[in-house]
């Protein structure tokens, strides 16, 4: 056994892999076993299974097709191994990633430990403030789909000497897929949804980013999600197209021409960001379909056909919000937030009205907010003409003080906090 074998392999190691992966939780594959019953399962069969990979005998089972709806159209094709695979693959991949990420871009921020979308926003920023304001936006076609797995394999093995670890990732590469049933093989690409996947995708597109820079070029990646910034409309254009034919020649990677464009910044959509120019300096703030996006989200945990506990449903607000806001703060989004937060509060109303259900309630609820008799009568007029309801004075009384007093956190006052 290799000793970068005997590392992957090691106690410590894969009960950490173990770990990681009971914490990522997510769906079974192909054979059944449930998060909550691999426990058991590595303790009956570990032995054998690390006796099969140090023989190179060790078959890992193909990995399951789930289709997940994008948001702008169309289907993102995920693959999800077994959870045992997934633990045998994170091992591998806790033990490679600090071989390959002293070697890594400091351009590059994605999938790698430390770092992060908003990074690449704001040395995106530093260009354009620099002058660097014609931008060449890169699609990769169907990039996880496409990979050649002979060029991947020969970049990792430059780094990797171990013979059992390249033999296992390869196999790990060419598992192959179940649709609907149905087994495929995977002699290109690398499943996206697997444990080693995000690393390999750096380990192929960390030749591009050596190349962009021995050109001096000024850019951003983010998995295969790149942008290149220069001073001119023409050198834009030589580039897009030095570039792209760079990438299909040397990485063997498809360029989505229809997709692919040199453009201006406010024109740009980048990790879910749009760019402004305020008073001479240019600034993020999240995109107009990311704020739609995040519309539609409380929109349907606002619902009020949503039989849930209020406490339920305040409980998934707030984990949106905080999520959302955390990822957008670096943008500027103040006036957004007050009218989202201003929406939102209605829709609270309404979900509170058609909980009260009765008239006698709603008369109760209204006088215990402080109504007066004749404007708790006014609010109980319109029944349940919810639009006109909410814009009560007697409704309003249901304020931001009282549904934080409930535990609703405002977007405003989390992104201003």
């Amino acid at each position: 056994m290799g000793q970068l074998m005997e590392q992957i392999l090691s106690r410590g190691n894969m009960r950490m892999a173990y770990k990681k992966v009971k914490a990522n939780k997510g769906a079974g594959g192909v054979d059944g076993i449930s998060i909550e019953e691999v426990d058991e399962y590595l303790k009956e069969n570990w032995t054998d299974i690390k006796e099969k990979i140090l023989k190179r005998k060790y078959k890992p089972q193909p990995v399951l097709r789930v289709e997940i709806p994008k948001p702008n159209g169309g289907v993102r094709k995920l693959g999800i191994p077994t959870v045992v695979d997934r633990v045998i693959e994170q091992g591998v991949a806790q033990v490679l990633t600090p071989m390959f990420e002293p070697k890594f871009s400091e351009y590059s921020y994605g999938f790698r430990p430390g770092r992060r979308a908003q990074q690449a926003i704001i040395k995106l920023l530093e260009y354009l403030n620099d002058g660097y304001t014609y931008i060449v936006d890169i699609d990769l076609e169907k990039f996880f789909d496409n990979v050649p797995q002979d060029k991947l394999m020969y970049l990792v093995g430059k780094t990797v000497k171990d013979p059992d670890v390249i033999s296992l990732v390869t196999k790990y590469l060419r598992a192959g897929v179940m649709i609907r049933g149905r087994y495929e093989d995977t002699s290109i690409g690398t499943p996206q949804g697997g444990n080693l996947s995000p690393l390999l995708s750096n380990i192929m597109l960390d030749e591009l980013d050596k190349e962009l820079q021995a050109r001096g070029l000024h850019f951003v990646r983010y998995a295969d999600d790149c942008v290149i910034t220069v001073r001119s409309s023409a050198a834009a254009n030589r580039v897009m197209h030095t570039v792209t034919s760079w990438i299909e020649r040397k990485l063997g990677l498809k360029v989505n021409a229809t997709k692919s464009k040199v453009t201006k910044p406010m024109n740009l959509k980048y990790l879910g960001f749009g760019f402004v120019k305020m008073n001479g300096k240019w600034e993020a703030r999240p995109h107009k379909d990311s704020l739609e996006r995040f519309k539609r989200k409380l929109k349907s945990l606002t619902s009020r056909s949503w039989s849930v506990s209020m406490d339920y449903r305040i409980l998934r607000l707030n984990q949106v919000i905080r999520g959302w806001v955390n990822y957008f703060r670096i943008g500027k989004m103040k006036h957004n937030m007050k009218k989202i937060d201003e929406h939102l509060r209605n829709r609270m109303r309404i979900v509170i009205w058609k909980q009260w259900k009765t008239r006698q309630k709603r008369m109760w609820g209204l006088k215990k907010l402080g109504a007066p008799d004749w404007m708790a009568r006014q609010s109980v007029g319109f029944v349940d003409h919810y639009q006109a309801v909410a814009k009560t004075t007697g409704l309003r009384l249901i304020s931001k003080e009282i549904l934080a007093r409930r535990g609703l956190i405002s977007c405003l006052d989390y992104y201003l906090n």
